[in-house]
């Protein structure tokens, strides 16, 4: 790699990578190569022919620079590459979009459908590697105490959540449908009835919402579940991992530990419940300003004068408020366990305390309106787990990738993922949604109306 280089001068080598950029100067020519790990000088004598993002292979001797010129703005700048013999192994045509700029001025759809293209701008390139060295460091950090990293279903069942689901037809089961998880919320708890005590994932979760700026068709999650907990054990849990993987990549926390307001504190004084802690000063310092919001509504009205859920229905209400919710009574005054965490006016993460008895799960469900049959056929399977012992439990989902908007200065979740959906909810790269082979839609039984 180009960066080991630095230990090799007077050795010949063998360096692989593309063409960042080429200085002809007639009899003598420079071209910078770059791999994942920077850019060196190679020297060639004579012309050369190559056209950047060209993948070559260079053999050459390590040598150092002249003193006068030496690049202090590169790691490699004290020493070059002599070429001896120069490959080409795949060459490039022209560029359907500039990569030697930021990219963002350059139209969302270009941009997506050449996405393996835009991921070489090095704004991307170190984006995506502090997203993964974000994911080893809370991994580190979770293994320490002690949990387990369980993987649960993506294809589930689809059950009423909060957001659209996406659905799956089987081909087995004809007219019946899985669905993609808006979140591992029911397995993880069905894991604390396991016996797992403490469980981690780097978690897909799938929804079916009008992207914007901070929301996808999909992101990834850190979730967590722990048993035998209180609230504050978890919230403390989920911020001492926060803060170690957010130090770890060189972030930098305004206040610890978090400051934490109840609902009612928060709207009064911010007027809602996602709010910006830091001063102009803080901004400019890249400060990540995070804070817990607890003590919200369980329930709230629609419009048609039905009760929903603010966060979800498998919450637990505060201690005090068991016995209304299991009356039904006061129902809007029942204050939810739910805790979320905000970090720079994001909402970046959330969790509560679980119902674990199924007397409280099926009261949540009768409160909201579902007759006894829509009960058991959505969540029979969370009933009756409940009746065989199942610990007290919480847990919390921190979706990172919104942290990490704000750390690293973007404006768009897109710009911390991979190959992200476009603004209009389409894929990068690949051209979907799409139609499906006719042959397909036979198969799993399935005719298209319009």
């Amino acid at each position: 790699m180009v960066k080991d280089t630095l230990q090799t001068v007077g050795k010949t080598v063998l360096l692989k990578g593309w063409v960042n950029s080429i200085r002809s100067h007639g009899k003598i020519s420079f071209i910078d190569l770059r791999d994942r790990s920077g850019l060196i000088q190679v020297f060639v004598a004579g012309p050369i022919n190559l056209k950047p993002e060209t993948v070559i292979a260079v053999v050459g001797k390590v040598s150092l620079r002249p003193e006068k010129l030496i690049n202090p703005k590169l790691l490699t700048g004290k020493i070059e590459l002599q070429s001896e013999s120069i490959e080409v192994l795949s060459p490039c045509r022209e560029l359907p979009l500039p990569i030697d700029t930021d990219g963002c001025n350059i139209d969302e759809t270009v941009r997506l459908k050449y996405r393996y293209l835009d991921l070489r701008r090095p704004r991307l390139q170190r984006n995506l590697k502090v997203r993964s060295d974000y994911i080893q460091a809370c991994r580190e950090y979770l293994f320490q105490q002690d949990f387990l990293e369980i993987e649960t279903p993506i294809l589930t069942k689809s059950t009423p959540e909060g957001s659209r689901d996406f659905i799956v037809p089987s081909r087995n089961y004809p007219g019946n449908f899985f669905a993609l998880p808006q979140s591992p919320q029911q397995y993880k708890q069905l894991l604390m009835t396991a016996g797992f005590e403490r469980y981690f994932q780097i978690a897909r979760c799938f929804r079916d919402e009008d992207p914007r700026a901070d929301r996808a068709f999909e992101h990834t999650q850190l979730d967590l579940e722990m048993s035998f907990v209180e609230r504050e054990e978890v919230m403390a849990l989920m911020e001492k991992t926060i803060t170690y993987a957010l130090e770890k990549i060189g972030a930098k926390i305004k206040i610890k530990p978090f400051p934490v307001f109840t609902y009612k504190e928060a709207m009064e004084k911010f007027k809602a419940d996602k709010f910006d802690l830091r001063t102009e000063k803080d901004k400019k310092n890249n400060l990540l300003a995070l804070a817990w919001v607890i003590e919200f509504p369980f329930f709230e009205k629609k419009p048609d004068g039905n009760w929903t859920f603010t966060h979800n229905p498998f919450s637990r209400p505060i201690p005090e408020h068991e016995s209304m919710l299991l009356k039904k009574q006061k129902i809007g005054q029942i204050i939810t366990t739910q805790y979320d965490l905000i970090c720079n006016g994001l909402e970046v993460g959330g969790g509560s305390l679980r119902s674990y008895q199924p007397e409280m799960l099926r009261a949540v469900f009768e409160i909201l309106g579902h007759p006894p049959a829509k009960i058991k056929s959505q969540f029979g399977h969370m009933l009756e787990a409940f009746t065989y012992g199942t610990p007290p439990h919480g847990g919390c989902a921190h979706g990172f990738e919104r942290l990490l908007m704000s750390y690293l200065g973007e404006d768009y979740i897109r710009e911390v993922q991979a190959f992200p959906q476009t603004g209009s909810g389409r894929t990068s790269v690949m051209d979907a949604p799409s139609p499906v082979d006719p042959e397909q839609l036979q198969e799993l039984q399935l005719k298209i109306s319009r």
